[in-house]
């Protein structure tokens, strides 16, 4: 497994990376701070997603097309469903780490009040607040179900905290679904959250659920299981793959208790039909289970007067509805030359990544190479953040300017080898036919290895002996038998590489100019 090395980094030339908060499955969460931004603004601090497809061990082609999906329908989707109680994108980008390893990464939003699960945990929830949390999360499910987006992994731990802990928003759309279209269901989620619908191994088990019937009664079932965590503190974990049908003897005797079981049975129907069908309508649903015990048991000046039958949203300091700039990410293909350009910020410690400038000649550094897909079934109104560069009409003028390059290519060899004969000049290094012994007509330099980025290590003079050890390319590894005039600098090495071409007509090796 490769971690991704960015603290004390610096991406797009503003995002300063602090710390690392966590690693899930597929991704790496960083806070950094968006030096571009006012001190003062709500998004001063910020959260960096990175997709790291080698945390996986076992990494296959399928595997790695399935986790760079993921995390380009992330991104796709935060935008369609932009909400006051969603999490918000706010960037994106393409860079490498400070080893070379290439990733992409989202910038979202910094919500500092941590999630639901650890919240009420350890401080526990009151009644009062489970339904203020509530009313937030089915008023962002609507909306998102409005845009045909399904999350499929609601839970409290998806569910972000802002500082005040007042506001709620739902993260993670990494396996959300987006139409009816979409590749057939597979199992996600968390096991005592999801539907039974999430896994076609199970839909069969009603008698009445369809292979790849998915519908928002499936995000209603998770939300229910994520209620049950707020009003009673604790884990659905009994209640895994089968309905709720009992509260925690701690809080049966609350007076709302047996009108909320009876939502919350209703809406983890093994049965999607069974269940409410909107967010809207769960929410509606416990609200008449809860006005009473609500009424009489509100405290906080801070929560609204009412329940409101239809969910409202809560509006936090710096959300906008505008989505930033459409994400459209290259892929491992195009950058695979390209190094981030590493600068250190005096007195600071802060490694500054940036994309090389149009004219940088690339440096060599082998990164990771994120797989191609050759086909998108989705509509081109869905195609969101491309990773995978899937234009037909592309590929094809890609074809032919290839063609029409290696033509110019070989005019240009024939017309250098033409040259070549004609000019006793040219630094080449001459060989006998079946002999691995050469002689040097020109001064050649002696390189460590197969690549003029490394430093000179010898100097072989004009009409040396040579004999090739083995070859790499247009590289040779030589032995200097003999120099043909003596040695520049004692200190030079007597073994290296050399550039040169072979041309098997005479067995000529072509040495090309040493840069």
């Amino acid at each position: 497994m490769k971690e991704l090395s960015l603290i004390d980094s610096r991406l797009e030339g503003r995002y300063e990376v602090r710390k690392l908060l966590g690693r899930g499955s597929y991704a790496e969460i960083y806070l950094a701070e968006d030096t571009l931004a006012s001190p003062a603004s709500a998004h001063r601090r910020v959260v960096i997603k990175a997709l790291n497809v080698f945390m996986h061990d076992d990494l296959d082609r399928d595997l790695e097309r399935t986790l760079v999906e993921n995390f380009q329908n992330e991104a796709l989707a935060l935008d369609r469903v932009r909400h006051p109680n969603i999490i918000s994108r706010l960037g994106h980008g393409t860079a490498q780490d400070l080893n070379g390893i290439l990733f992409h990464f989202l910038v979202l939003e910094f919500l500092p009040g941590g999630d639901l699960a650890k919240y009420s945990r350890t401080n526990g929830i009151s009644f009062e607040e489970a339904l203020s949390y509530l009313e937030q999360v089915s008023s962002g499910l609507s909306h998102a179900h409005g845009k045909n987006v399904i999350h499929r992994d609601v839970k409290p731990q998806n569910l972000l905290l802002t500082g005040d802990r007042k506001i709620v928003k739902i993260a993670d759309f990494g396996v959300a679904r987006m139409s009816e279209s979409d590749a057939p269901i597979t199992r996600v989620g968390t096991n005592i959250y999801a539907p039974p619908e999430h896994s076609p191994m199970m839909s069969g088990t009603t008698g009445r659920l369809g292979f790849g019937e998915l519908t928002p009664a499936a995000d209603v079932y998770s939300l229910a299981k994520t209620a049950y965590v707020l009003f009673t503190g604790e884990s659905p974990r009994y209640f895994s793959n089968r309905p709720i049908e009992a509260l925690p003897m701690k809080v049966r005797e609350e007076s709302w208790a047996v009108p909320l079981l009876r939502v919350l049975r209703k809406a983890t129907d093994d049965d999607p039909k069974n269940r409410h069908q909107t967010a809207g309508e769960f929410w509606e649903d416990l609200v008449s289970a809860s006005e009473p015990s609500y009424s009489a048991r509100r405290t906080d000046p801070g929560l609204p007067g009412e329940l409101h039958s239809t969910p409202q949203p809560v509006l936090s300091p710096g959300y906008t509805p505008l989505a930033p700039v459409k994400a459209n990410f290259d892929t491992d293909r195009d950058l695979k030359l390209k190094t981030a350009i590493k600068e250190k910020r005096p007195g600071t410690g802060i490694s500054v990544l940036k994309a090389p400038a149009p004219g940088d000649a690339p440096e060599k550094v082998k990164a990771p190479e994120v797989k191609s897909s050759k086909e998108d079934s989705r509509k081109p109104d869905e195609q969101g953040p491309e990773f995978l560069p899937i234009r037909e009409g592309r590929t094809l003028r890609s074809v032919v300017v290839a063609l029409l390059l290696v033509a110019f290519f070989a005019v240009g060899i024939y017309a250098t080898y033409n040259y070549v004969l004609s000019q006793a000049s040219i630094p080449s290094v001459y060989s006998l036919f079946g002999a691995r012994e050469a002689t040097a007509l020109m001064n050649i330099n002696l390189r460590s290895d197969a690549s003029t980025d490394n430093p000179r290590i010898g100097l072989v003079p004009k009409g040396s002996r040579l004999q090739i050890l083995s070859s790499q390319d247009h590289w040779y590894e030589v032995q200097i038998l003999e120099y043909g005039s003596p040695k520049a600098d004692p200190g030079f090495s007597d073994r290296g590489w050399i550039s040169g071409k072979t041309r098997r007509g005479d067995e000529t090796i072509s040495i090309e100019e040493d840069q």
